[in-house]
């Protein structure tokens, strides 16, 4: 079996030919590489091996692990792209540069305080749910861009992107289209979408990152595959 780091490399190599195939710029696509219930001694060889941006899905769980590599290495940018509780704001300021998951008012407010109080300030996307599932968080597609604009002119929140995780048995194509489509009415640039098994056809359609959890580290026991 191919070790992570060896699999790191291949998803890079496809990253580099899926932005050729849509003629994209190389290097337009960030990889966020997802290392969720992986322990710190499992992401240290990617980490080693040159990647330095990753998504984890729970503020507990990066709290566990993350601290003490990112002492290690002061370079590393780690999004959260999990569902954000209001009571783990203040956490998540703390610890994360990127927060992927904005998706309700409360949350905006939470936000707003704790940068505010703690003087960081991280990127944030607002999560869309493209596919309207109600087990999914995320803010409905209809409500996306005015919801962009309220976190700006209520909560005076700096909203940089979306990102959004399409349905599991869907063509993913059309979601990510309406990403792209919603991005441009809000006025934002960047696009987290596309994960193990579509980050490819996410840069086709003008994904700036792409979250990619299997591809790279493997199957997991206690999370869904990214």
């Amino acid at each position: 079996m191919a070790s992570a780091v060896e699999q790191f490399f291949t998803v890079k190599a496809k990253i580099a030919a899926a932005e050729r195939e849509a003629g994209r710029k190389a290097g337009a696509v960030t990889l966020v590489a997802v290392s969720k219930t992986f322990d710190a001694a499992d992401i240290r060889p990617v980490i080693e091996a040159g990647q330095r941006v990753f998504g984890e899905n729970r503020v507990q769980e990066g709290q566990a692990k993350w601290p003490a590599l990112k002492q290690a290495f002061p370079d590393i940018e780690l999004h959260l792209i999990g569902p954000l509780q209001s009571n783990k704001a203040k956490e998540a300021v703390a610890l994360f540069d990127v927060i992927e998951t904005v998706d309700r008012e409360k949350i905006a407010a939470e936000l707003a305080k704790e940068i505010a109080r703690q003087g960081r300030s991280p990127g944030l996307y607002v999560q869309v749910n493209t596919g309207s599932e109600p087990q999914k968080a995320g803010i409905e597609p209809r409500e996306a861009v005015t919801f962009v604009a309220r976190c700006r002119s209520v909560h005076g929140l700096v909203v940089k992107g979306l990102m959004c995780i399409p349905p599991a048995d869907e063509n993913p194509g059309p979601h990510f289209a309406l990403l792209e489509k919603l991005a441009q009415e809000a006025g934002v640039d960047r696009l987290s979408m596309g994960m193990s098994g579509d980050y490819e056809t996410a840069i086709a359609f003008g994904a700036t990152s792409v979250r990619v959890g299997s591809a790279i580290f493997g199957g997991r026991d206690k999370a869904a595959a990214s």
